[in-house]
């Protein structure tokens, strides 16, 4: 990606106007959020409480080989299916595990809005913990020039709250980690985060983010227009 930043690159404003010189940013649950909708109905059909089948797939054991690139989602929806297929039969369980492994996602147009007004300010960097079809699935949102650089846990190898993501992501932006913004939506993460001397935010609404960007999410021309495109 072009970054239009850098260390050796002249910043716009004064870095003793503001805690930070780049933003590293969730994308899941911040930027992009999914509709489990029809999972859940699935689930009341299974006789299920509503978010079983989720507490199931996100369960580290289950969860981590996904991130960290080892399997592919089919195989994540298989792990999913066998640990629900005696409470509900092999056949629903597949069903289940497939529901929330093609669960259709969007990006929120605010979130987005704000942060490429704060790109054209200070380098953005999208950390998250995420599958080896994070590039498809940002074009799929029209995202794929968010952000100058992106570090998956699926490429690295290692996943959030690990430090060693963390300093990745700082060294892509070309900062000090003490001058970094880490935005995210698990209070695990952000504590990592702050451990390592980063500046932090815990998303819970874009009011929180813009918050945390201050002056950074100022309109500035050619900052938004990015088309939004649904799974």
């Amino acid at each position: 990606m072009n970054t239009g930043h850098g260390p050796d690159s002249a910043p716009d404003r004064s870095p003793g106007d503001r805690a930070f010189d780049a933003v590293l940013c969730d994308l899941d649950n911040v930027i992009r959020f999914y509709d489990t909708a029809p999972l859940a109905a699935l689930e009341q059909a299974a006789g299920l409480p509503e978010g079983t089948t989720t507490d199931s797939g996100y369960a580290p054991e289950i969860d981590l080989p996904l991130l960290l690139g080892r399997i592919t989602p089919d195989a994540w929806a298989e792990s999913i299916a066998a640990g629900l297929a005696e409470r509900v039969g092999a056949e629903r369980a597949r069903e289940l595990g497939r529901a929330l492994a093609d669960a259709p996602f969007r990006a929120d147009a605010e979130v987005v809005s704000l942060l490429r007004r704060a790109r054209t300010h200070v380098p953005l960097v999208l950390v998250t913990n995420a599958t080896l079809q994070l590039d498809a699935y940002l074009a799929l949102l029209g995202l794929t020039d968010l952000a100058d650089a992106v570090v998956s846990s699926a490429v690295e190898q290692v996943a959030k709250p690990d430090p060693a993501l963390y300093r990745i992501a700082a060294e892509r932006a070309g900062v000090p980690m003490e001058r970094c913004l880490f935005v995210d939506d698990r209070q695990e993460n952000v504590d990592a985060a702050a451990a390592l001397g980063m500046t932090t935010a815990l998303y819970r609404e874009p009011a929180d983010l813009r918050r945390a960007l201050g002056p950074c999410s100022a309109e500035a021309d050619g900052a938004d227009g990015a088309a939004l495109t649904p799974r």
